[in-house]
């Protein structure tokens, strides 16, 4: 495999510091690297820079920073100037006769920024003995580029005189160079590199598959997993492919340290996916892993304990779930299965259910609906709302409290991520979600990585349930809804390409039309109310006739309100009296129950609900 298929910023490199005076190298700057010069060894940027740097005739070459200022061991044969050691006024003033550059003994190490940056000027001034000076850490040169500082000022003149006198304009003529190393392009000024024909910009991308491939390779020998990565009949290794795969988005730092992990487990020996959750989420085992297929074959029944009347919706999560469970998820895009492990987008009328299936699909896989996490999309309606959940770039306000969606799924890998009424949020904002349902990752405001391969995303809209009439047929009610939506994406906010990230995974819920469905949802609230009597005045509740009473509740609910409607109307008649009941005998009810009868009036309809104590 040829050499150019790795490391391909090398060969950009290659050619900048030919043409160019300075060069800024930024991005994966922190990782390891293999350079050509380098003897086939893995170190980091500067040390593979070096040898590039000698390669191409530079005699002298100053590595900088601004906690070692010049670094030793790697600053060899330094140009010298007269005015080493500034004590104090004008740092900038170097004195006369600079011209010969004559070594004066060991150079000083200019910890002192001021004092640097006026070597630096003299330095690149003198062609006579070519100079490369690398500026490490160049995240933590400047400011904020919008109100840099006097000081910071006269860094970045010192910086744009220094690279101007550096370059020669002869044809064969060679200059010196200045190399500045940052992880993040936009901590460098743009007035130093925008339209700046000196300035070359380099980013270093994450390792490729290649890279990774070799890498591992590299170390494989101390590699501990199950799995033996043997060639198959077709000459090929399918398991350690999976392997580099699943590696995607990682460092060559992160690899070098699962295989130390790897190593560090002696009493165990994980397969690969164990090992890069274990060192991803700090868990080996993943609860998808724990789910079989025993247990799936009740999701249906467990989650109609939970949500009544939409066993269409309850029929299409079970879907989505044995897809992820059997592996199948989002391998029809992409084997490296990057993808978390389920989209659904729930539509339908207010009140039926749809945030009740996401906590019980939630229970049933993570065993604690706590491991729903909600997000009210209304929240997020404007603007710059995406800032609030991955937090605000560095230098603004609330930077260092991270995203709230990011921060969430760091704390919770394992969960489902609830999007509440997704249409009320900016538009701008879905931007985000197209990242997370394509790759399964996304990059906060501090840089940092977080994946989602293991979450199951939801949204959840009410869009078109003010003009969907609750006595349509169910069929075509859900039809209806399922337009709206598409025409929502499409027409209204012209962003098809979510749509498409979500598929055929459009659940619409049904109206909630059967008394015994509304009187259902009404026995299983209203065990809340029954406990917390319990628990807080030690009394029992108890209806004289239990389903007289709930079907009186459910006859009375508008069906166009769903089971929130109807829990307003259980409110009003029955929790609010008894509130009432309870105040007024607080002190008679401990140890006894507290009877709940409905009352008629003379022509046999339900007037009110009546307490008694037994």
């Amino acid at each position: 495999m040829a050499d150019k298929e790795y490391d391909i910023w090398q060969e950009k490199f290659d050619r900048e510091i030919g043409i160019k005076a300075s060069v800024i190298l930024f991005g994966n700057t922190g990782d390891l690297t293999c350079g050509k010069r380098s003897g086939n060894v893995y170190q980091g940027i500067v040390p593979t820079l070096v040898p590039y740097l000698k390669g191409k005739g530079y005699k002298s070459i100053i590595k900088w920073d601004r906690v070692d200022g010049i670094e030793n061991e790697i600053s060899k044969d330094l140009p010298a100037v007269e005015n080493q050691n500034p004590k104090s006024g004008n740092a900038y003033d170097l004195g006369e006769g600079l011209d010969g550059f004559e070594s004066a003994g060991a150079a000083p190490q200019y910890k002192d920024i001021d004092d640097f940056f006026a070597y630096l000027l003299s330095v690149v001034k003198n062609r006579n003995k070519r100079s490369a000076i690398i500026l490490d850490y160049g995240d933590y040169i400047f400011g904020n580029a919008n109100a840099l500082s006097e000081k910071e000022r006269n860094y970045l003149t010192t910086l744009g005189k220094a690279i101007r006198n550096a370059q020669s304009d002869e044809l064969n003529g060679e200059g010196n160079i200045v190399i500045v190393i940052a992880h993040n392009l936009a901590s460098i000024p743009p007035s130093f590199y925008l339209g700046n024909p000196l300035v070359g910009t380099i980013n270093i991308p994450l390792p490729g598959r290649n890279e990774r491939e070799r890498f591992v390779n590299y170390h494989r020998a101390e590699l501990k997993v199950k799995q033996r990565f043997e060639i198959d009949k077709s000459g090929r290794n399918l398991e350690f492919d999976d392997f580099i795969d699943a590696l995607d988005g990682f460092t060559l730092r992160d690899i070098l340290q699962i295989i130390k992990l790897s190593r560090q487990l002696k009493n165990e020996v994980l397969t690969f996916e164990k090992l890069i959750n274990l060192y991803k989420y700090g868990e080996k085992v993943s609860p998808w892993e724990e789910l079989s297929a025993d247990k799936l074959a009740g999701i249906e029944d467990k989650l109609k304990e939970r949500v009544k009347g939409q066993d269409l919706a309850i029929k299409k999560v079970r879907d989505v779930v044995i897809r992820a469970f059997t592996g199948f998820a989002g391998l029809q895009h992409s084997t490296k299965q990057k993808k978390p492990k389920g989209t659904l987008f729930f539509v339908g009328p207010t009140g039926v259910g749809k945030t009740e299936l996401a906590k019980a699909l939630a229970e049933f896989i993570f065993g604690d609906e706590n491991a729903c996490i909600r997000f009210d999309m209304s929240e997020y309606n404007h603007e710059h709302s995406d800032q609030r959940l991955v937090g605000a770039p560095p230098g603004y306000v609330g930077y260092e409290a991270g995203g709230q969606l990011t921060n969430a799924v760091k704390e919770k890998p394992f969960c489902v991520l609830l999007f509440d009424e997704i249409e009320k949020a900016d538009g701008k904002i879905l931007d985000k979600f197209l990242q997370i349902l394509e790759d399964g990752r996304l990059t906060d405001g501090k840089g940092e990585t977080v994946y989602f391969a293991e979450t199951i995303i939801i949204f959840t809209s009410n869009i078109g349930a003010a003009t969907v009439d609750a006595n349509m047929d169910p069929k075509e009610a859900r039809e209806k809804f399922k337009s709206a939506v598409r025409d929502h994406f499409t027409q209204q906010l012209k962003r098809p390409e979510l749509l498409n990230r979500i598929g055929d995974n459009i659940v619409a819920f049904n109206f909630i039309d059967d008394p015994k469905v509304f009187s259902s949802i009404a026995k299983s609230k209203f065990k809340g109310v029954i406990d917390f009597v319990k628990e807080r005045y030690r009394a029992d509740l108890v209806f004289d006739d239990e389903e007289d009473a709930f079907n009186e509740i459910a006859k009375a609910s508008n069906k166009q309100n769903g089971g929130r409607g109807m829990l307003n109307v259980m409110e009003n008649k029955i929790i609010d009296p008894l509130s009432l009941f309870i105040f007024d005998n607080v002190e008679y009810l401990k140890g006894r129950r507290i009877i709940i009868k409905l009352k008629r009036n003379d022509k046999g309809k339900p007037d009110r609900f009546d307490f008694d104590l037994d």
